[in-house]
């Protein structure tokens, strides 16, 4: 059994990566989501207090998790302020060593046009920094190191001059479809 490691910034960032999810689970392999936030500046709950929207958002996310068949963690890094610093990536190192993933899944650089979320470039620095700094005892102590090879898979633009893997998600359709109207229709 292998285990995914999926590193998003918010709670609603796995819809585009749920069809891969639920295709690995499928194969019996255990997939772990950790969201570096919990989405509280969105305004998509209208004008409600910063906590109340996390709280929101953090029920969303573990519903996802639930229809996807997957675990869920939260850190709590703040939306819209996530910075790539040596700091936040000994925190996710940290959980990389007490997941023991054998692959990963985050934000890339390889975006070619169109405009992506600051958080979303911070956060997949900060998990691809994590997995060297994970490697590293003296950065992570006193959690083990982990040493295991941990390729990384990175979401990015249909754009994307890096070659890409495909992965046949029409048997999921129907649960991606459920995943998606969490975010546009409440939780499910």
């Amino acid at each position: 059994m292998e285990t995914l490691l999926v590193g998003l910034a918010h709670p609603d960032d796995e819809v585009g990566v749920a069809g891969t999810l639920l295709a690995q689970r499928a194969r019996g392999d255990r997939v772990v989501i950790v969201w570096l936030t919990r989405g509280e500046m969105t305004e998509a709950f209208g004008p409600i207090s910063t906590a109340e929207v996390a709280q929101k958002r953090t029920a969303q996310g573990m519903r996802a998790g639930e229809l996807l068949g997957v675990e869920t963690r939260f850190l709590d890094f703040p939306d819209s302020a996530l910075v790539a610093d040596r700091e936040s990536a000994v925190q996710v190192a940290r959980v990389i060593s007490d997941i023991q993933p054998t692959g990963l899944i985050t934000w890339g650089d390889a975006w070619v046009r169109g405009m992506r979320h600051p958080d979303h470039q911070a956060c997949g620095k900060i998990f691809r920094d994590a997995v060297n700094l994970a490697r590293v005892a003296k950065a992570i102590s006193p959690a083990p190191p982990h040493r295991g090879d941990l390729p990384i898979f990175t979401i990015r633009d249909v754009y994307s001059t890096l070659p890409a893997i495909a992965v046949d998600v029409t048997p999921h359709r129907d649960r991606i479809a459920e995943v998606a109207g969490i975010y546009l229709h409440g939780l499910g």
